[in-house]
């Protein structure tokens, strides 16, 4: 049975029917795959002089030309070696100031001297800052270096829990005198003038009265204390006794410790 050849346009958009061309079997709009089966076609490789990657270059410069920085080597070589030159702009600043020199004002003169002279610069970001290289000591070490132990004496006496206690200390003070700010920020301060003018002068306030035939022969009772000086006593011992006793006179039990 003899075996029927198909034609390359059958797997295409139009098929076997309409004007063949040969772009239509390079169009990969117009290809279509045979059913069940992958495409028949891909990418060229581009002949038998075509290659992929860098080309090795043949050298045939010495040692003089490498000795003196390859600068005989021709500007198209692709080696990763090869200096490029920078790309530069145009400085108009030093154009400016150069026609400004040379007395030119006017726009038209300054365009005719553009078009003559010209002043390049290098473009921003290609000038490379040369770093030093930094001589390292002998026994340089790379890595992080071991924490120094902690003292036992300064575990013993709690010496860290007492630092940090001050330091919330401090930090709570500082908060509350913040808070103080705040609040009276809108608070309208007394001056001198202001004092002086809701100033009253102390008077002394006189003697109680009573009657004038008690005067001189009233006397107390009962005298519970000897002299002068220990009845002083007494009350100032009272005065600094009832700070710590409740009751509005200082006269009731003793308050509890309070942390």
């Amino acid at each position: 049975m003899a075996t029927s050849t198909l034609s390359p346009f059958t797997y295409t958009a139009t098929g076997d029917l309409g004007i063949k061309r040969e772009t239509m079997l390079q169009n990969e709009l117009l290809l279509r795959t045979e059913l069940g089966k992958p495409k028949r076609r891909g990418y060229g490789s581009g002949g038998g002089d075509m290659y992929f990657g860098r080309p090795n270059e043949k050298n045939t410069l010495g040692a003089s030309e490498a000795l003196r920085g390859w600068s005989s080597m021709d500007h198209n070589s692709t080696l990763p070696f090869h200096r490029k030159e920078k790309a530069t702009e145009r400085d108009f600043l030093e154009l400016n100031k150069t026609a400004v020199n040379s007395g030119i004002v006017t726009s038209g003169e300054n365009y005719a001297y553009r078009s003559i002279n010209d002043i390049r610069r290098r473009t921003a970001g290609t000038e490379t800052n040369k770093t030093r290289t930094r001589r390292l000591p002998p026994s340089m070490v790379y890595g992080i270096s071991t924490r120094p132990s902690t003292p036992i004496f300064d575990l013993l006496e709690h010496k860290y829990q007492d630092k940090w206690l001050q330091q919330r200390q401090q930090e709570e003070l500082a908060k509350k005198k913040e808070k103080i700010k705040k609040k009276n920020a809108g608070v309208v301060y007394e001056t001198r003038a202001s004092l002086l003018r809701t100033y009253q002068n102390p008077v002394e306030s006189g003697p109680l009265w009573q009657l004038p035939r008690f005067k001189n022969s009233s006397k107390p009772n009962l005298q519970t204390f000897r002299t002068k000086t220990q009845e002083g006593d007494a009350f100032k011992q009272f005065d600094s006794d009832k700070i710590a006793r409740q009751g509005n006179l200082g006269h009731g039990v003793y308050e509890a410790a309070k942390n």
